[in-house]
Parts: structure tokens; C-alpha cells; sequence
């Protein structure tokens, strides 16, 4: 917790820094975000760290692994805080960016407690900071009450230093990523079915992404390229099961203006050994075997995945909304992989959502997710009911030339 905090110190110090650059242009701070209040019933058993959100891989993987069944539950773990600054600077405005909300993933998962989303600066094209991966789109994500959000859509805030070559309606980015990090903030070698082995990162992961925009709304296409290693750590046992593997994907993106009421978000991505940077996904690489290699009996594969996202937002009046729509992930597992490993994950909602008033919304939400393993028959299913309060809330602060 101390280590967060520092960071938020040294964000603010850069923010009070950019400020005292330049003094004859406009500075501008503002300090945002929400409170929100969940609520609601679990029909059915997912991993008790996860009670307030839907991931399909955490549901249990055999029978009872999680009872019981039916538990209410209660988080304010979404309420989020943000502090933007804007100053100019002689070559161009700068921008700094600090938000975090309270939803504890690595060591801190299941607990109420800070978690960094975007740490980042951006002057002229140049972005370094963690944000959201070009490879991502995140206006994808629906307007659902779920946290986490669809099983089968690439979504991952991450370390790096950004380019943009286009900016405005015609977008085109690239950038050098921190390698083997994911959303759960755990470490690279629990995403390789080996055993014994750690990850070894040499290179920068590469993703780029053009984006065409206009009143329809906007279509983006986007990749991603990686080297995957990893080194054995036993010292004993007379073979080596290090080895590497390069993951790759595409994706692609729409959010549909169809008319004046209806937004629908879709998405498609195929790839391997991008698991990482999915919304909702296992390991990025599995088992495979050397038949007659003594010295190197297994192997590693970049396991394919495909996700699916098809959403529709729906106005029904200025202030009450619905989303509906679905999820589909599916990997393509190795012959050699566990009999219990995510093999298919399914995520649907819908729900309805009142905003009275400016700043304050509330509304219910049904959600389901099934989880179905590799090759041992067994699945689960996890039924929620949730309900939300959420109060925005956003003041900006601004001193001209004197």
C-alpha cells in the first residue's frame, strides 16, 4: 500500500510540475471520478476473490469447488478517483494522468484497495505511461453494472511508450509494450502449463492499431506480435525444458451508430499466446511433448484463441437505458494439456439503468457465465443478480495568463 501511494505522490508532483511550466498559457487540473455501491445475488458458486464481478475462469473446475451455492454479496470495490492535468508546453500540450479504482487483483486480490489503471503521460504523438494497449478498443466495452466485463474482449491497461503516426478521425498507433504483465498482475510463468520454468523477457511486445472514425461511428483494426520465452530453473533431472515461442493476433472492431437510440459494440479477435492481454483468459502457452527427446521431453505451444464481443446499447428515454449482448472465448488447448483447463467460456447480460439526474445513476442487472473445461466433460454455470448506485462526480481547476 505504501508503494501505491508514492506512486499517487509522484504523479501529483508531475502534475504540479507540468503546472509550473510555461505560466503565460492556460493550465488546467481536474479531479474526477465515482462512487458506486454493488449489491446483489450469487445463484451459484464462482471463487470466493471474485464475488462481485463475472469471470467465466473463475468458475470452479469441478463439482462443489467453491461451495455452496447462493450468496449475497455487497463491494464498493468499482468506486474510482482520477486527477488529469493539461498545461502547454514549447513543443505542444502536455497531459498527465493518474486514476485508480479499489478493486485488488495479484497479491491484493479479493481485498478493497487501491489498483493503478492509467499512469501515463502524452506530449504531441508521443505516449509513455501505462494505458490502454493499441491492440485494445475500448469502446467496445458495454454499458453494463459488471465490472470486469466481456469474457471474449481484448482489454488490458499496460506499460508503454507510444506512437501516433495518425491522429483525429484516421488514427494509426504503434507501440513498444511491457512483455509477459497481464490484468491479474501475477507472474508470466503461471501463464505456462510447464512446471519449473520463468519467463525471459529480451524484447518489447509490438502492437499497432488504424482506426477510421465518423458520425456511423468508427472500425478499427488492430495486431499484436510477441516473442514468448522461458527458462528451466531446475538444476537436476538431466533435461532442459526451456524453450520460446512467438504470439501474434488480430482484431477487429466496430461501434455502430444505429440511429439515434441504439450503439452496438462488437468485436473479433484470433490469435496465440495473446491470452494475457484478453479480458478473461487462461495461459498463454501449453504442454506439448518430444516423443524420444530425453533431454528435452517437453515442449511449449502458443495456445489459439478466438473471442467474440456483440453488445447493443439501447435509450429508451434520455434517462433509462438497457445493454444486452454476449461473449464467446474458446482455446485451442494442447493434446497434452490438463484435463480441467478453460477450453470455452461463455457471458451474457442484460439489464436496465436509470439516470434521473445528472451525475447519479442506478439499475439491475442479470447476468450468466459458463465455463466448460478441455476434455474431462465437466462445466459450470453462475447465475447473478446485481443492482448499483454510482455518483459521479468531476471539478476542474484553471488558471489563465495574468
Amino acid at each position: 500500500m505504501h508503494n501505491k501511494f508514492r506512486i499517487l505522490t509522484a504523479l501529483l508532483a508531475i502534475s504540479v510540475f507540468a503546472h509550473g511550466q510555461d505560466s503565460s498559457k492556460t493550465r488546467v487540473l481536474e479531479v474526477y471520478g465515482f462512487a458506486m455501491t454493488d449489491a446483489g445475488y450469487n445463484f451459484n458458486q464462482i471463487n470466493p476473490n471474485w464475488f462481485d464481478a463475472l469471470r467465466v475462469t473463475k468458475l470452479p473446475t469441478y463439482k462443489n469447488q467453491y461451495a455452496p451455492d447462493g450468496n449475497v454479496f455487497f463491494s464498493v470495490r468499482q468506486s474510482r478517483l482520477g486527477v488529469r492535468g493539461w498545461t502547454q508546453t514549447p513543443i505542444g500540450e502536455l497531459k498527465v494522468v493518474f486514476e485508480f479504482d479499489m478493486f485488488g487483483v495479484g497479491g491484493d486480490e479479493g481485498q478493497t484497495t487501491m489498483r493503478p489503471r492509467a499512469f501515463y503521460g502524452e506530449l504531441g504523438r508521443f505516449l509513455v505511461g501505462q494505458a490502454n494497449t493499441p491492440f485494445m478498443d475500448g469502446d467496445v466495452f458495454p454499458n453494463t453494472l459488471e465490472y470486469w466485463g466481456p469474457t471474449g474482449m481484448v482489454f488490458f491497461r499496460n506499460i508503454q511508450i507510444r506512437y501516433a503516426i495518425l491522429q483525429g478521425a484516421n488514427e494509426l498507433f504503434v507501440a513498444l509494450e511491457r512483455p509477459g504483465a497481464s490484468a491479474d498482475q501475477g507472474a508470466f510463468s503461471d501463464r505456462i502449463e510447464l512446471d519449473s520454468v520463468k519467463g525471459q523477457f529480451q524484447v518489447p511486445d509490438f502492437s499497432a492499431h488504424f482506426k477510421k472514425s465518423g458520425d456511423w461511428g468508427h472500425v478499427q483494426l488492430a495486431g499484436m506480435l510477441r516473442s514468448i520465452k522461458w527458462k528451466d530453473i531446475h538444476t537436476t533431472g538431466g533435461y532442459d525444458l526451456s524453450g520460446s515461442t512467438v504470439g501474434w493476433g488480430l482484431h477487429l472492431s466496430a461501434v455502430l451508430n444505429l440511429g439515434s437510440m441504439d450503439v452496438l459494440r462488437t468485436s473479433v479477435i484470433y490469435g496465440a499466446g495473446v491470452e494475457n492481454y484478453m479480458n478473461d483468459a487462461p495461459v498463454d502457452v501449453g504442454v506439448t511433448t518430444n516423443p524420444g527427446n530425453a533431454q528435452k521431453p517437453l515442449g511449449g505451444k502458443a495456445l489459439p484463441v478466438t473471442g467474440i464481443v456483440a453488445f447493443l446499447d439501447h435509450n429508451w428515454t434520455k434517462s433509462l437505458s438497457t445493454s444486452i449482448g454476449y461473449s464467446y472465448t474458446h482455446i485451442d488447448n494442447t493434446d497434452f494439456g490438463s484435463t480441467n483447463a478453460y477450453k470455452n467460456g461463455h457471458y451474457a447480460i442484460v439489464n436496465l439503468l436509470a439516470s434521473p439526474f445528472k451525475n447519479v445513476m442506478f439499475g439491475g442487472e442479470l447476468q450468466y457465465g459458463r465455463r466448460e473445461n478441455f476434455s474431462d466433460g465437466f462445466s459450470s454455470d453462475a447465475v447473478k443478480l446485481q443492482f448499483s448506485f454510482k455518483y459521479n462526480f468531476s471539478e476542474v481547476f484553471y488558471k489563465k495568463k495574468d
